[in-house]
């Protein structure tokens, strides 16, 4: 390392944290959220056209919300001002509403309002600002990481767009971080660091999506790993692992590991061990898989291994797969718990799995026609062609049930759903006995 990088790595320590230094001034430097903000959307082209009206962006920390105001403030011919709501009174209020009012009257300039953790402004304060966002006085741009449905004045609410900013994907945040380790204006490639890929994907998987905590740590691992002999700051998984705070687990969810780790998540709850189920589930929720792969397979474990035995077990498992989707982590944690401890504690039936692969084991074998009684006849003609003859409606005797021929002639005799002795499926063996006199 020669003096001029040793100057430029002492300044750069005295200067703002990485985070901030990141963060984008344009709209083209903006990752992620192209659901608000892709080149066909209204915020995108509201932003561009500086033609924004108020705006909520809701959304967890480290998803952008700051950022977006920053590149509004910059590409603006408004009048920028800020506030944070932890901090702010009525008399920075009151300062701001005079002087946004001067630029109107004077310049006809109009100023937003920038009002970081907004649902932090009590009733009161949020009841000020109503009328100068509503007669045009200033433009209201809220942040806030709840949901501003329950925490914003309804006043603001209805003269507001709610945009919801969602969590980085793993893909956004590797953007970032190779950004931070290697650009020289912005981020830190005075430095010479490199990051290893293993550390750069650990990094983006257990940030869970929040940029902010992956750029922090980065940051952290350049400013404390020495230099190896080549003269570089090498980012190895190892200590990507010390800055964060968060042991390595060794789960590569694109090898072996993945596969040993959900089968013995999938065998543990077939084995109703609700103690290993949710410890393999707790590992690879550490490691960050995919909340809605998991869910996926707990479904398929409600109805392959548990079946009719309770029926209740599916709908379980197919709930938590909708609410994965829309609550997303740390919450949802919480969610496929609940579901993988009680398919684990249902009790089994694998009897409608076999009931199914025998039957298309007899499809792919053996050709059959539908037998003539129970034919369509929903048409004119159908009694000469005796379609439908002979049908007995169940619902016409005893118990709603008749003895009748419902297979192909060629299959009759065959059984492929056989009910177990467990859970629920005892109770249709029962209602078998009684209305056919045999199980």
């Amino acid at each position: 390392m020669d003096l001029f990088d040793y100057m430029r790595e002492q300044k750069m320590e005295g200067e703002s944290p990485l985070a901030s230094r990141l963060r984008p001034t344009v709209l083209e430097e903006v990752v992620g959220q192209r659901h608000i903000i892709g080149e066909d959307k209204l915020l995108y082209r509201a932003i561009k056209a500086d033609k924004l009206g108020s705006v909520i962006f809701y959304g967890p920390p480290g998803t952008g919300k700051t950022t977006l105001a920053k590149v509004i403030a910059n590409t603006t011919s408004a009048e920028f001002t800020q506030l944070n709501a932890t901090v702010a009174g009525k008399k920075d209020m009151e300062e701001i509403v005079k002087g946004a009012k001067d630029r109107l009257g004077m310049y006809g300039k109009k100023t937003i309002l920038f009002v970081d953790e907004i649902h932090r402004f009590n009733k009161g304060q949020q009841d000020y600002l109503l009328p100068f966002v509503e007669d045009g006085t200033l433009i209201l741009i809220g942040a806030t990481t709840e949901n501003p449905y329950f925490e914003v004045n309804g006043a603001l609410i209805s003269r507001s767009l709610i945009f919801e900013l969602k969590p980085l994907e793993k893909e956004d945040i590797k953007i970032l971080l190779r950004r931070a380790v290697y650009d020289k204006n912005k981020g830190m490639g005075s430095f010479h660091a490199e990051i290893e890929e293993d550390a750069l994907d650990f990094l983006a998987d257990i940030s869970g999506g929040d940029a902010r905590n992956a750029l922090n740590a980065i940051e952290l691992g350049i400013l404390t790993t020495k230099r190896s002999d080549d003269g570089k700051i090498h980012i190895t998984l190892e200590v990507a692992s010390e800055c964060i705070q968060k042991r390595v687990v060794r789960y590569d969810k694109s090898g072996d590991n993945h596969y040993d780790t959900i089968s013995a998540f999938i065998k543990s709850m077939r084995g109703s061990d609700p103690d290993a189920a949710v410890y393999y589930l707790a590992k690879m929720l550490y490691a960050g898989e995919d909340v809605k792969f998991i869910a996926r397979r707990i479904m398929i474990c409600a109805s392959e291994d548990v079946g009719n035995a309770d029926p209740m077990a599916l709908t379980v498992a197919v709930s938590a797969a909708q609410a994965v989707e829309r609550i997303g982590m740390p919450e949802s944690q919480i969610i496929l718990s609940q579901a993988a401890s009680y398919v684990a504690c249902a009790p089994k039936s694998n009897s409608a799995c076999n009931a199914i692969f025998a039957a298309m084991e007899s499809v792919k074998s053996t050709k059959t026609t539908v037998p003539v009684h129970l034919q369509d006849a929903h048409y004119r003609g159908h009694e000469s062609l005796g379609h439908g003859i002979g049908y007995k409606y169940a619902h016409d005797y005893p118990n709603h049930y008749v003895e009748q021929q419902y297979l192909p002639d060629e299959i009759k005799d065959e059984k492929f759903y056989i009910p177990s002795e467990n859970g629920y499926e005892k109770n249709i063996r029962e209602h078998f006995k009684k209305i056919k006199g045999h199980e």
